[in-house]
């Protein structure tokens, strides 16, 4: 059974804009069953959830039916009901899969919900105690009604009890909710902490203010369309998130002005102002819920936020705002956890560095964990303090040193005394080392972290050769540096278990410890040399090798004269093109099947961010509408089963693995912050890897489509079907869930969704892996099925890049780069904690190996269809590693969704 949903995931924000980027939404059509177009999702939900209880009920009643009995309490008797502690002992001992007694409690908190398990006095929240207790609706819902066989009742049991995980912690987030804010625990407060990271409405606030909204927020709940939440003029009350649903915002004169949907807010204004309530708030549609802050509180965490907040001025002006935070809020952070500690909310930049260097402790050794403010700084500094400024506000912290750095528009030198005026010479020697000792570790924590970019950066590597010049003069500074250089590559050793350890020689290089043992991937640089492959009209190619980050214009000057009316067009499978209108053309977008784009003379990296099956043509204006797209653009007419078929899906998920291990690797996680905030912000920056590791994701979802829809014969086609399904099931032992959530994407397709006849010949047990698959692409609550899974996952793993790239943008768009003209530096700290995970899921070695016996053994039990003594020397070949990795790097597709959709007619009408 699967959830009917029409989300679309395009993870390609237009590299030739200038305009913000965008993530857009995710698209899959998940397999139908036979059930009526006008059945609700509601009521499917609901059909779905009886049918787990039923199972679950059964086996309850053949394993241990003592637990439904008479019982009492406060001399009181309850009539054949069981005590919510017992039911959680046995659903727990049911399933040693589960975590903990909380993910059990929202499993029966689900069944509560449908009114399928009640409380005896009819309270909506189910107690993990002794003295609550519940009765099955055993009459009401026809309980009894199950499948006798055995082994078809196991199945369906792990398939119940795996619905009603999937939907256990809404279940448990809305139980939470109804709570009294005071009955709350700390448990019950993170819960919701947790959600609040995800809601559009507080993604601008800090981290204190969503915690003590956690405290606050009350549930409340609105049955009926139609209905008034208040009225303008009303006097303002309460501040409102939307949970579920949505409203409509009607006011005098004007009417409707606008529709708010789930994670929009409203009804701040009025309290902030204290003024009456601007519009009238409708109920657009049944069911909705809503989170509540009553103004009392409202103002209560105003003032605390105030009183907790620290700011420092300099000339009258504020250049620095701290806040006061709890240990347990710093550990949240990732801090040490002290008594107290005052976070960086924002502030100019040299301020901030001075405030972190304060903070360095000395005590730490190079292997010790790198303390998360700094490394939130290094990550993101250039946004808003890149090398040009940041070299120089280091040099001049550093005592006594002379810097001239070189700029492509001007030389700098200066001398530095950064020391205390008064004490004596002693103290002023003993402050000067030690602001010197912070320096040195925190360029060495810096070149840690960002080696890669570091060495194609000219100002930083200037930098970095005089800071090394110095520190080598200084044997306490030396010594101090070789240490802490030598414990990170003892820990590095332990890592890899691949590397040897070399003496340090007296001049040492910064970079050579964090050296990366060389794939067979390379990264790209951004003054690498790529290939530019672009076509004439008549579909005659021109090949120029130019540095990747080159321009429109500089391609253009180099294939055209300057002022004729050329165009340099990027044109995809469907015909639809955008134009790089040279410097006399006129601006001619034609109409066509995608929206046009124009794009300006200084579009950059045209050739790494192209889509699948885009090329680049150069014409002039007039030929534009004319321009055909080329044979290869539109992907292959046969399919490769006869291939596939004779591969090993394990060997074809290991090498997928490997290849996008090697695409993974090859990106630098700081990518991530050029490509959300925009590279062309970023001079000399690329984002060359992450968008080819982001096409990769594509090219294998349209990859998994293009070949079960040219496949005309239907038995090959449903095992294909069944291939792709257990190639999804290694990947996800594998931890690689980029590639499993592409294929998952691809069989989700709606060209595959439709082949209901290939669909009724796979087997019922590999669709039952696919529906406990397809759960993981439940979108609802933020994809928290997928954030929980991922949870549990430890290092090393491939991450869903598109669900961080939507991430990152959603916390990019939502909050500005600056407040009060100071750097909002709890932006900063929101982007880093994303740019962390890519960084967490690399912690460990990758380490390529055949899966663990596990599902794919036991529920793919496929003898060979072939023995080995008959096998051809065409298929031993076939079968060889190297043929299956070249085979998946060079994937041929079909991007046209409308071509995939026809041929899935063709083969099933």
């Amino acid at each position: 059974m699967h959830l009917f949903r029409s989300y679309n995931y395009q993870v390609f924000p237009d590299r030739y804009s200038m305009e913000k980027t965008t993530v857009r939404g995710i698209s899959w059509t998940p397999l139908p069953e036979a059930l009526d177009t006008h059945d609700t999702m509601k009521q499917f939900l609901s059909d779905r959830i009886l049918k787990a209880a039923r199972v679950v009920y059964s086996v309850l009643m053949e394993r241990n039916p003592g637990l439904i009995r008479d019982r009492k309490h406060h001399l009181k008797t309850y009539r054949l009901c069981c005590s919510g502690k017992e039911l959680v002992d046995w659903l727990m001992k049911l399933n040693d899969c589960f975590l903990s007694r909380s993910q059990a409690v929202g499993m029966w908190q689900v069944l509560v919900d449908e009114g399928i398990l009640v409380h005896v006095k009819q309270e909506l929240n189910f107690h993990d105690k002794d003295t609550q207790f519940y009765r099955f609706l055993e009459t009401e819902f026809d309980l009894n009604h199950t499948n006798n066989e055995k082994d078809s009742k196991e199945d369906e049991l792990q398939e119940g009890l795996a619905l009603l995980v999937q939907m256990g912690p809404d279940a448990l987030l809305n139980m939470i909710l109804r709570k009294c804010p005071s009955q709350r625990s700390p448990e019950d407060l993170e819960v919701i902490y947790e959600e609040l990271l995800h809601v559009k409405a507080v993604a601008h606030l800090s981290t204190s203010v969503r915690k003590e909204l956690a405290a606050v927020l009350v549930f409340e709940s609105h049955a009926k369309a139609g209905t008034v939440l208040f009225s303008q003029g009303d006097k303002g009350t309460s501040w409102y998130i939307i949970w579920k649903g949505s409203v409509n915002v009607i006011t005098h004169g004007k009417g409707l002005v606008t529709t708010l949907h789930e994670g929009d807010d409203f009804g701040q204004l009025a309290l902030v102002n204290d003024a009456p309530r601007a519009a009238t708030i409708i109920l657009r549609e049944d069911n909705c819920h809503f989170l509540r802050v009553d103004k009392q509180d409202f103002i209560r965490i105003l003032k605390d936020v105030e009183a907790n907040t620290v700011r420092l001025e300099e000339h009258g002006k504020v250049v620095l705002v701290l806040e006061k935070s709890s240990g347990q809020e710093s550990l949240h952070q990732g801090g040490s956890g002290s008594s107290s500690k005052y976070t960086v909310m924002s502030g100019t930049p040299e301020k901030i560095l001075e405030h972190l260097l304060e903070t360095i402790k000395l005590d730490t050794n190079g292997s010790d964990p790198i303390d998360p403010c700094v490394s939130d700084f290094l990550l993101t500094h250039q946004v808003f303090m890149p090398s040009v400024q940041l070299c120089p506000a280091l040099q001049h912290q550093y005592p006594f040193i002379t810097a001239a750095f070189v700029h492509p528009n001007q030389l700098l030198m200066c001398t530095y005394h950064a020391e205390p005026s008064e004490g004596s010479e002693l103290e002023k020697a003993a402050y000067a080392l030690n602001t010197k000792q912070k320096i040195v570790k925190l360029v060495g924590q810096w070149v840690a972290l960002c080696s890669p970019l570091l060495k194609e950066d000219p100002v930083a590597l200037q930098f970095l050769e005089k800071l090394r010049e110095e520190v080598m003069s200084d044997s306490r500074l030396s010594n101090m540096l070789k240490e802490q250089l030598r414990d990170r590559r003892k820990n590095r050793v332990l890592e890899n278990g691949c590397q040897t350890l070399t003496k340090l020689n007296q001049k040492f290089d910064w970079f050579t410890v964090y050296e990366e043992p060389l794939g067979k991937c390379q990264p790209i640089r951004a003054q690498d040399k790529v290939l530019y492959e672009i076509f004439n009209p008549d579909h005659n190619a021109v090949t120029l090798m130019l540095p990747v980050n080159s321009s429109v214009q500089d391609i253009m000057s180099v294939l055209v004269n300057p002022g004729g009316d050329h165009v340099l067009v990027k044109m995809n499978s469907l015909g639809g093109e955008k134009l790089f209108h040279g410097p006399s053309s006129k601006i001619a977008l034609m109409s066509c099947l995608l929206e046009r784009v124009q794009l300006k003379l200084d579009a950059t990296a045209v050739s790494t961010s192209l889509g699948l099956n885009e090329r680049l043509f150069l014409c002039t204006v007039t030929q534009v509408e004319h321009l055909t797209p080329l044979r290869e653009q539109l992907g292959p007419e046969q399919n490769t089963m006869d291939t596939l078929e004779q591969m090993c899906s394990k060997d074809i998920a290991s090498q997928l693995t490997n290849y996008d291990w090697e695409l993974f690797t090859a990106m630098h996680e700081v990518e991530l912050v050029y490509y959300i905030f925009g590279r062309h912000k970023f001079p000399g920056a690329t984002t060359a890897n992450l968008e080819r590791f982001v096409r990769r994701f594509n090219e294998v979802q349209y990859w998994v489509v293009t070949e079960l829809c040219l496949c005309e014969d239907l038995m090959k086609r449903a095992t294909l079907l069944k291939k792709f399904i257990k190639i999804a099931t290694v990947l996800k032992e594998q931890k690689n869930l980029n590639s499993f959530f592409a294929v998952m994407f691809g069989l989700s397709n709606s060209a595959v969704h439709r082949l209901y006849k290939t669909w009724e010949r796979v087997p019922s047990k590999t669709k039952r892996i696919y529906c406990a698959y397809e759960r993981l692409l439940d979108p609802s609550r933020n994809h928290r099925a997928y954030r929980l899974a991922v949870a549990k996952l430890s290092p090393p793993y491939i991450p869903f890049m598109p669900l961080l790239l939507k991430d990152m943008t959603f916390i990019h768009e939502g909050n500005k780069n600056y407040t009060d003209n100071l750097v909002n530096f709890e932006k900063m700290r929101m982007i880093a904690k994303t740019v962390k995970i890519v960084r967490g899921c690399r912690s460990q070695p990758y380490v390529p190996s055949s899966p663990q016996k596990g599902l794919t053994e036991r529920m793919f039990l496929e003898a060979p269809s072939i023995r080995i003594s008959t096998y051809s020397d065409h298929s031993l070949t076939l079968r060889s590693i190297a043929n299956i990795r070249h085979y998946i790097q060079n994937l041929k597709v079909i991007d046209n969704q409308k071509k995939l959709t026809q041929l899935s007619r063709a083969i099933e009408h």
